[in-house]
Order: C-alpha cells, then sequence, then structure tokens
C-alpha cells in the first residue's frame, strides 16, 4: 500500500508530501455527472458497487494518496428515524426540525449493525480495490445539530444558537446522543477497514471560541479519546475556523484541516508540529496555471516545520478540470520530492 499519508498523519518522514482532495468525488468528473443523470446522490451511496466505483475513480484518475468514502454526513441519521432529503442545490433539509425535548427523545440510539449494512460493505470492496488508503469520516456534532435543529442550511444559524445559550441542558442532550452516533458509526467504518477517520464541522466557524469551547470542545474532546483505542489516525476539518485554532490545537486527535481563509503558516506556529492539512483556495483552480503553481508552492512552503497533507481549504469545485487536478498532483509530489 501507498502509505504516504498515513505517514504524514503520524508525523512520521515521507518521500513526498501526501495529497488528497476533498470532494475529489463530483462533478467536476463527466463520468460522475454520467451517474448522478441515473441515480441520485443516496442511491449511489447505498449501492456498494457504485459507492467503490465513485470513491475509486478519483483515486484512479488523479494519482492521490488517499481516497475518502463517498457519502453524505446525513447517512447515520436516518436510521435514528430523522427524516431527511437531500435537495439539489441546498443540501439536507428535514420534514421536522428538533427543537424540543421531545423530538431529542425520540432519536434512536444508533446501532449500526442496523440500517447501515451497506456501508461496511462498500469499504470492503473499496479497500479490495485500491493501494492507497481509506478516509472515513462523519459530519461533527455540532454540524449535524445544527442541520437537525435548523431543518437544513442557514445562514446564522439562530434557532441553533437560540438552544445553545437558552436551553443547555437540552442541547447536552443531543449533543450527547450525536457524539455516540459519531462513535458507533466511525468505529463501524474502522472495523470494515477504513485507515483513518475525518471528522467534517462545516458550521463550527459560527461560533466565538467562547462558545465553542464551552458548548463543543468537550464533546469533540471525548469522541477524540474514545475513537484513539481504534489506532488509526484521527482528523478534523472546519470552515471559518481560523479563530478557534489554539482550541484546536490541543484536541487528542492527529491532523488539524485548514480551509483557505486563514495562512497555514500561521497556523503552523500556533499548533506546533502537530500535522496540518490544506490549504489552496479551491477557487485557484480555476485561474491559469501560473497562478496555480505559484499558489500551491507557498502553500507547500507554509506546510513546512511539522508534518503536513497538502488539500483544498474545502472541496472542488464543479468547474475544475480534472486535467488540472491531476497535474497539481504531480507538481505536489514533485516539489515534496
Amino acid at each position: 500500500m501507498n502509505d504516504r499519508f498515513l505517514k504524514a498523519c503520524r508525523g512520521e518522514p515521507t518521500d513526498t508530501v501526501a495529497v488528497w482532495f476533498m470532494r475529489q468525488a463530483g462533478r467536476y468528473q463527466a463520468e460522475y455527472r454520467t451517474l448522478r443523470r441515473r441515480y441520485q446522490l443516496l442511491d449511489l451511496v447505498q449501492d456498494p458497487d457504485l459507492c467503490c466505483q465513485v470513491t475509486a475513480l478519483p483515486v484512479e484518475q488523479l494519482g492521490v494518496d488517499a481516497a475518502i468514502l463517498f457519502s453524505d454526513i446525513m447517512v447515520p441519521l436516518g436510521p435514528m428515524g430523522v427524516n431527511y432529503r437531500i435537495q439539489e442545490g441546498v443540501g439536507p433539509v428535514l420534514a421536522h426540525p428538533l427543537r424540543t425535548a421531545d423530538d431529542i427523545a425520540r432519536l434512536v440510539p444508533l446501532h449500526a449493525q442496523r440500517g447501515l449494512d451497506f456501508v461496511p460493505a462498500a469499504i470492503e470492496k473499496i479497500c479490495r480495490r485500491l493501494t492507497v488508503p481509506l478516509i472515513g469520516f462523519s459530519g461533527a456534532p455540532f454540524t449535524l445539530a445544527s442541520y437537525l435543529v435548523e431543518g437544513g442550511p442557514s445562514r446564522q444559524y439562530l434557532a441553533t444558537k437560540r438552544m445553545l445559550w437558552g436551553e443547555p441542558k437540552l442541547w447536552g442532550r443531543l449533543m450527547d446522543r450525536l457524539s455516540e452516533m459519531v462513535v458507533a458509526y466511525t468505529t463501524l467504518q474502522v472495523h470494515a477497514g477504513a485507515h483513518a477517520i475525518q471528522l467534517f464541522d462545516s458550521w463550527a466557524g459560527a461560533l466565538s471560541r467562547q462558545d465553542f469551547d464551552r458548548a463543543v470542545k468537550p464533546y469533540l474532546i471525548g469522541i477524540y479519546e474514545t475513537l484513539a483505542a481504534l489506532g488509526v489516525p484521527l482528523l478534523y476539518f472546519a470552515v471559518g475556523a481560523g479563530h478557534l485554532i489554539d482550541s484546536l490545537a490541543d484536541l487528542p486527535l492527529d491532523v488539524i484541516g485548514v480551509d483557505w481563509r486563514h495562512p497555514l503558516g500561521e497556523v503552523r506556529r500556533r499548533a506546533g508540529q502537530r500535522t496540518l492539512q490544506g490549504n489552496l483556495d479551491p477557487a485557484v483552480l480555476l485561474a491559469p496555471w501560473e497562478t496555480i503553481e505559484d499558489s500551491a508552492t507557498e502553500v507547500l512552503g507554509q506546510g513546512k516545520g511539522g508534518g503536513h497533507i497538502f488539500n483544498l481549504g474545502h472541496g472542488v469545485l464543479p468547474d475544475t478540470d480534472p486535467g488540472t487536478l491531476r497535474r497539481l498532483v504531480e507538481f505536489v509530489h514533485q516539489q515534496g520530492g
């Protein structure tokens, strides 16, 4: 196996810089667009053969050093009794947001062996097909809670913050349930063969550091301390979270993902030797190659001084040319060597 990514996660020496891309399976690929004309997103996720195909495609096309399971952060909430749909161009939408104690009490504790059998089936197929590590993942509790409470994507997270501030005990019960789910769901993935776990906290940047430290960080600590027993690298990525770096730096995990808004070199100074992941602006990939090369060189330079996994500061944009991504992978490997 190409273990460059796993070594980088652990801060071990590598022959070159490891590279993969968030949302490296998606609409920028002609093959993916063809599949989406025939299947809904959840159809692809829940069919192990299709999930394997979609997960493997960017690895085989681009030469990246890791695969990430093709799925959606809402998937494990279905077996918990959450009625949701993925609305094109919007994201997850709930029929009934969770706002009361009764709503939260109706959440069914996740039994990973029930309702999610397609997940280990897909992982086993992927691991047989690929010779790079597979990253399993889950949404982090705060981001999942925001979808559940708001009923879908939000700009201001007013209902979420109202619960967090005004009903802290209710908020705690919701975060406890979601933390238990994250542990069960990611453990299922590792037992099936996933080589690392990344938590996506897309909306954590909406919180002040004080609120994050009080109402979110303790749950992350509990999750990562529990998952440490699995013996795989643990990663975390939050969007717009530059103000949280000092809080993230002492979480019991291996890799901090950084979005494009915050200079990687500054994060390095604040996070020390911790392995960092990121953080090229995805929009740069729409620019001329000379601009891409200059930007990637800057990211590589700022990543020095500790472990570094080259990635984008968010997911690949649909307008990205696959040839540009492939060329970028080659460039990173050459420069890192």
